[in-house]
């Protein structure tokens, strides 16, 4: 009786394995520094955070350093005060000014550096964000934040390499920040525009809800009939087999 009672829980076990393998199969992104949001409109404003994940197992995160990119120049970059760390902001002198708002601006922000205070290091397992407010956003299709890590040892971990034609992501992916025209934004914005109740809907999307909807059902079913069957098979054991 002990051995089928295992057996039904081995069963129920991996199963619930399978569940957890269907239900969990997308594992966590890649630690390296992004910024979020990843996309926005050419020239307007908006509120950005670099994400720093923490990828040792002993040593912690001292300093981030962010390189503004050189061919799309800001005219207005703030920091967020970030408990426990100071930001420093340094400045270039631009080739050719910019013209921000009807005023010509000859320098932008060339690099943030955020250093922290021994007991606010990003620690093993951990992540920090780092709020910065920036606009006008350039006239360009991308803006590549290259960035370098410090942990407490001393290594630097330098993010910034730039993204790949193929579409295959490099080993130390530097944050990219999507920018689109307006015209594409309002595109975008009337695309993304609920369709009428009368419209009908996408066949692809439609047939994709219906496969996974049919997937979720039959391993339900199936975990259900496992359950029941297990069940059926315990109390056909406790009863006394019928007299000949």
């Amino acid at each position: 009786m002990i051995r089928h009672r295992r057996s039904f829980t081995t069963a129920l076990l991996a199963l619930g394995a399978v569940a957890a393998a269907v239900f969990g199969s997308a594992g966590p992104a890649a630690a390296h520094i992004t910024v979020d949001p990843k996309e926005a409109t050419q020239g307007g404003y908006g509120r950005f955070a670099f994400r720093v994940p923490n990828e040792s197992d002993t040593e912690s995160t001292t300093k981030v350093e962010i390189f503004l990119p050189e061919n799309a120049p800001l005219g207005s970059v703030s920091t967020m005060l970030v408990p426990g760390w100071t930001a420093e902001v340094e400045k270039r002198t631009l080739d050719q000014p910019v013209e921000v708002h009807g005023s010509q601006i000859t320098e932008a922000v060339a690099k943030i550096t955020w250093t922290a205070q021994p007991e606010a290091a990003i620690g093993p397992g951990t992540f920090q964000e780092f709020p910065v407010s920036v606009g006008p956003l350039p006239t360009v299709d991308t803006m590549i934040f290259k960035a370098l890590q410090t942990y407490s040892d001393g290594a630097i971990v330098r993010w910034i390499d730039e993204p790949t034609t193929d579409g295959v992501e490099p080993a130390a992916p530097a944050p990219v920040l999507e920018l689109a025209g307006t015209e594409d934004a309002d595109s975008a914005a009337q695309d993304s525009t609920p369709a009428a109740a009368d419209e009908p809907a996408d066949d692809a999307a439609a047939g994709d809800g219906l496969a996974v909807g049919l997937g979720v059902a039959g391993l339900v079913a199936g975990l259900g009939g496992l359950v029941l069957g297990g069940l059926a098979f315990t109390r056909s054991r406790r009863e006394p087999a019928p007299k000949a």
